[in-house]
C-alpha cells in the first residue's frame, strides 16, 4: 500500500501543511488550483499542479487530475472534501489510497444526529437536543440550532426566545445548504457558560487506537475558534482521563481509523461533559497537539492510510509544555468581525521571538471572498502557559502587515488580556472582557509613530527628488521653514509638523527634537524626544505602515487637495463588505423598525444579516437575491421617521 506520488486536494496553508509533511517522507506533491489562486504560494512549491477550470469541490476534475498526474494517493486537508464520505468512496474505487478513516465512518460521523445516537450507544454523555422544530419547548430556552451535516461554525445559531426560532431555522438551513448541500438541522440545549474541549485520536487499520490528550478551543467569534490551546485549563487528570476513554471508546464502536477529533462541551460551573461531533480529519488547530506531543500527524495520516502501524500505545504518549495558536484572519474586529478582503502590501513576520508561522499568503497575496478568511495559523510553544501566550503575543506584535484589515491585533490583546491569562476562557470569553479590537496607542507612542511616518517620507522625498539631493529638505538661504504632513489614523487627522536643523536634527510639533540615525526604502532608525528604535515601513500608493512595539500602524497620508466626489444617499445603507445578495426581506414603502432585518448577505461562506439602524419607511430597494455586490455598494435607503416629522414641522 505504499505510495510515492500524492495529490493534495486543497489549498493555501493547509496544502502547504501537507507538502512539507510528505517532503519529508520522500512523496511528490501534486497539486490542484482554480484561477482565483493562480498566483497562490502554494502552487510553487508542489512538484506539479494542475489548474481546474471549475473549484475545489468537482470531484470529477479532481479525480482527472490524479489520473493524469499519476497519483496514487489522495489527501483531502481539511475543509472542502475531506469529509465527503461519497467523494472518499470514488477515490477509493478509482484505485487510489484515501488518506483519511473509512467512508463509512465519515458518513456516520458527518451526520451530528446519527453520530450522538452512536455516542449514547457507546456510553458517552450527549446533550438533549430534537430535530423537531416543535420539541423546542422541551429542550428549554436558550437553544442552538445546528447544520446536522455541518461544522466550522457554519448552519448555526443561538435562540433565545420562541419568537426568533423560525428565522434561526431559515437562515441555518440556507448556510447549510450552501456550505454542505444539506439543509437538515437540529435543535440542541445551549450551555453558556461552557468550554469547547476536544480530543485528539489516532488510530491504524490494525485495531491499535491512542488519544494525545486534549486541545481547548473556547475562545470564538460567530461559532468559529479563534485562539486553540493544549494542555486546557479546566481538565485535570481525572477529567482526561474520563473523556480520554469517552473518545477511544466511539472511535472502536465505529472502527475508525486515521486521525481524528472528539469533541465535547464542557460545562463550566459543573465540570460536566457532553459528545459534540467527530471531526473526521485533521483540524486546523492539529499543530498545538504536535507540539506538546512531538508526533507529527500528518506523518501519522501517511503511515496509516499506506497500512503501518502506530507502532505506540497509549503509555508511550508523553506531554510536554503547553502550546497556542491563533487564527490570524482577514476580518474586521471593531465591525463585528466582518470578512475583509484587499491586497497584502505587507505581510512579513518577525525573526523573533520564533514561532510556527503556516500561511497561505505572502506580500502581494490578493484576499478575496471567494474563500474562508484565514490568512495564518501562529502557534507557540513553551514550558508554561504565561511563556507560550507572551511569546505569541510578542510575535503578532512585531508580525509587519497591513493592506487587508486583520485580527491580527485584537489577539494580541486577548493573549495579554488578564482573564486570558488566568485561564478564564468560556465560550462567552470576547462578550464578558471586549478586548481592545484594534491597535491601541498612547498619546506619546502615537506621536512616536506619526513623527517617524513623517520623517521616513522626508527620506524618501529627498531619496527620489532629482536634482540636489545633498541639500536638506524645505532649505531656503535663510531660516528654515516648517513643513508638515497629514496623517489619516483611525480616520481621525494627525498633523506633523517640523523643521530641519542646522545639525541634521529636527524640531518637531511645539518643542519636540526628532533625529534619523539612519534611513532606507524598507525602514527607518529614529529617535522622537529621546525615545529610538528601528522601524520596518512599507509605502503603498497613499498607505503607509510604521511598525511600533505594540503592532503595525497604518496611516493614510492626507491629499494636498481634495477631490470632489459624490455625497453618500441621506438614509442610505451600504454592504458592509463584497458577497451575495441571499434575501431582501422588505419593498419599497414598507415601514421598518430600529434592528429589523433588512438584507441578508454571504461572504466567505458565512450569512450576515443588514437590519434597520433607525426606524422608517423602505424609499428604495437597489439589489435583488443573489446579485453580487462590492464593498460600500448602495443596497437600500430608509426614510427615517424623524425626518418626515422634521418635515413636517419645518412646513408648518
Amino acid at each position: 500500500m505504499n505510495f510515492t506520488t500524492l495529490l493534495i486536494a486543497n489549498r493555501g496553508e493547509i496544502a502547504r501543511r501537507i507538502i512539507r509533511g510528505a517532503n519529508e517522507m520522500g512523496i511528490r506533491s501534486i497539486g490542484i488550483y482554480t484561477n482565483a489562486d493562480a498566483g497562490a504560494p502554494f502552487i510553487s512549491e508542489c512538484d506539479e499542479a494542475l489548474r481546474l477550470d471549475t473549484g475545489y469541490l468537482d470531484t470529477d476534475a479532481i479525480l482527472d487530475a490524479a489520473r493524469r498526474s499519476g497519483a496514487q494517493a489522495i489527501h483531502p486537508g481539511y475543509g472542502f472534501l475531506s469529509e465527503n464520505s461519497e467523494f472518499a468512496a470514488r477515490v477509493q474505487a478509482a484505485g487510489l489510497i484515501w488518506v483519511g478513516p473509512p467512508p463509512h465512518v465519515i458518513a456516520a460521523m458527518g451526520d451530528k444526529l446519527e453520530a450522538k445516537k452512536l455516542a449514547q450507544v457507546a456510553g458517552v454523555p450527549v446533550l438533549l437536543s430534537s430535530d423537531d422544530p416543535s420539541d423546542a419547548g422541551d429542550i428549554g430556552y436558550p437553544l442552538m440550532v445546528k447544520a446536522a451535516a455541518g461544522g466550522g461554525g457554519k448552519g448555526m445559531r443561538i435562540v433565545y426566545d420562541p419568537s426568533e426560532l423560525d428565522d434561526a431555522v431559515a437562515g441555518a438551513r440556507r448556510e447549510a445548504l450552501n456550505g454542505f448541500g444539506d439543509d437538515r438541522v437540529f435543535l440542541e440545549r445551549y450551555v453558556a457558560a461552557s468550554r469547547h474541549v476536544e480530543i485528539q485520536i489516532l488510530g491504524d487499520q490494525h485495531g491499535n487506537l491512542v488519544h494525545l490528550g486534549e486541545r481547548e478551543c473556547s475562545i470564538q467569534r460567530r461559532h468559529q475558534k479563534l485562539i486553540e490551546e493544549s494542555p486546557s485549563t479546566i481538565v485535570d487528570e481525572h477529567m482526561r482521563r474520563a473523556m480520554g476513554d469517552a473518545a477511544l471508546n466511539l472511535a472502536r464502536a465505529i472502527g475508525y481509523h486515521s486521525a481524528g477529533t472528539v469533541e465535547f462541551l464542557v460545562d463550566d460551573d459543573s465540570r460536566d461533559f457532553f459528545f459534540l461531533e467527530v471531526n473526521t480529519r485533521l483540524q486546523v488547530e492539529h499543530p498545538v497537539t504536535e507540539a506538546v506531543t512531538g508526533i507529527d500527524l500528518v506523518r501519522e495520516q501517511l503511515r496509516i492510510a499506506m497500512g503501518d502501524e502506530l507502532g505506540y500505545d497509549q503509555d508511550d504518549i508523553d506531554f510536554e509544555g503547553h502550546a497556542i495558536e491563533v487564527r490570524l484572519c482577514a476580518e474586521d474586529p471593531s465591525a463585528g468581525f466582518l470578512p475583509a478582503t484587499g491586497t497584502m502590501v505587507a505581510f512579513e513576520p518577525a525573526f523573533s521571538p520564533w514561532v510556527r508561522w503556516e500561511s497561505g499568503v505572502e506580500q502581494g497575496s490578493v484576499v478575496s471572498v471567494a474563500f474562508d478568511p484565514l490568512l495564518a495559523k501562529v502557534v507557540a510553544h513553551a514550558p508554561t502557559r504565561l511563556e507560550a501566550a507572551s511569546t505569541l503575543a510578542l510575535a503578532l506584535e512585531r508580525l509587519h502587515i497591513g493592506g487587508v484589515t486583520t485580527n491580527n491585533d485584537f489577539l494580541a490583546a486577548t493573549l495579554r488580556h488578564p482573564g486570558f491569562l488566568a485561564g478564564d476562557t468560556t465560550t462567552d470569553f470576547i462578550e464578558r472582557y471586549q478586548p481592545a479590537r484594534s491597535l491601541t496607542l498612547d498619546p506619546e507612542e502615537l506621536q512616536w509613530a506619526c513623527t517617524a511616518a513623517a520623517l521616513w517620507l522626508q527620506g524618501r522625498n529627498r531619496a527620489h527628488t532629482p536634482v540636489l539631493q545633498h541639500v536638506p529638505s524645505g532649505w531656503r538661504n535663510a531660516r528654515l521653514p516648517r513643513q508638515s504632513v497629514t496623517l489619516l489614523w483611525n480616520h481621525e487627522r494627525q498633523t506633523v509638523a517640523y523643521r530641519s536643523r542646522r545639525d541634521g536634527s529636527f524640531e518637531v510639533g511645539d518643542g519636540g527634537s526628532a533625529r534619523v540615525f539612519r534611513w532606507s526604502e524598507c525602514d527607518i532608525d529614529v529617535e522622537v524626544n529621546g525615545r529610538r528604535a528601528t522601524s520596518r515601513v512599507t509605502f503603498s500608493h497613499d498607505l503607509l505602515l510604521v511598525q511600533t512595539p505594540r503592532g503595525t500602524a497604518q496611516f493614510s497620508i492626507e491629499p494636498l487637495f481634495e477631490v470632489s466626489g459624490i455625497d453618500a444617499t441621506s438614509g442610505g445603507l451600504s454592504a458592509p463588505m463584497p458577497g451575495v445578495i441571499v434575501d431582501v426581506r422588505v419593498e419599497v414603502g414598507q415601514h421598518v423598525e430600529v434592528g429589523q432585518t433588512l438584507i441578508v448577505m454571504e461572504a466567505m461562506k458565512m450569512e450576515h444579516i443588514i437590519v434597520a439602524p433607525s426606524a422608517g419607511t423602505v424609499s428604495d430597494v437597489l439589489v435583488a437575491t443573489s446579485q453580487q455586490v462590492n464593498s460600500g455598494a448602495a443596497l437600500l435607503t430608509i426614510e427615517p421617521d424623524d425626518a418626515v416629522a422634521n418635515e413636517s414641522e419645518d412646513s408648518a
